[in-house]
């Protein structure tokens, strides 16, 4: 069975968030955080995984990731809770 997909959250800093996808939160999140994630995280340091949600194939993933980002952001969090089932971000590594 293949790994899940998961679309997540982050909050960084000057109050931004920024969501993409990974199948290996842990290891991604290191990554943003060692300015190799991505060039909106190099810009504004990442801070914490606000949100997190599984999703059973990277062409969901890609789908929700693309409907989130389409989103205002007051809604980004509940549509993200809504789209998936909730990680235990307190077992991830944080900056």
């Amino acid at each position: 069975m293949a790994e899940p997909w998961v679309l997540y959250l982050i909050e960084c800093a000057g109050d931004r968030l920024y969501a993409g996808i990974t199948n290996d939160l842990a290891a991604r999140f290191a990554a943003h955080c060692a300015g190799r994630g991505a060039r909106f995280t190099k810009a504004f340091a990442p801070l914490r995984i606000v949100a997190a949600a599984e999703l059973p194939s990277r062409s969901q993933a890609l789908k929700a990731e693309y409907a989130l980002k389409q989103r205002p952001r007051a809604d980004k969090l509940r549509y993200l809770a809504s789209c998936g089932v909730a990680i235990d971000l307190l077992s991830l590594p944080q900056p």
